[in-house]
């Protein structure tokens, strides 16, 4: 039988656009802990961040960190529904009023 190649599996399996990480859980040497955790109730774990690991080797240590704390700071869970923030903000433009 052939393994299925699209949807959720391209998503969550190593490739281009899978392979997601905790960026809120680094390792030693800027590696990352893969994304989720066990049990919200009896984990240590704080909430994850979890972006592709390509997109986290692009990262700042301070866009990292901004992220972290934007979803952590929102209310977990509303509605039985994830916590989602953006991972890169958009800079306003300071435009002229006519």
């Amino acid at each position: 039988m052939a393994k299925p190649t699209g949807g959720l599996t391209a998503w969550f399996g190593k490739g281009s656009k899978g392979d997601w990480v905790d960026i809120g859980a680094p390792k030693k040497k800027g590696k990352f802990q893969s994304c989720g955790r066990k049990s919200a109730t009896k984990s240590k774990r704080a909430y994850p961040k979890c972006v592709p690991r390509s997109k986290a080797r692009t990262m700042t240590k301070s866009q990292i960190k901004s992220a972290v704390t934007r979803k952590r700071a929102k209310p977990q869970g509303v509605g039985g529904k994830p916590t989602n923030v953006r991972t890169i903000v958009k800079k306003k433009k300071k435009g002229t009023k006519k």
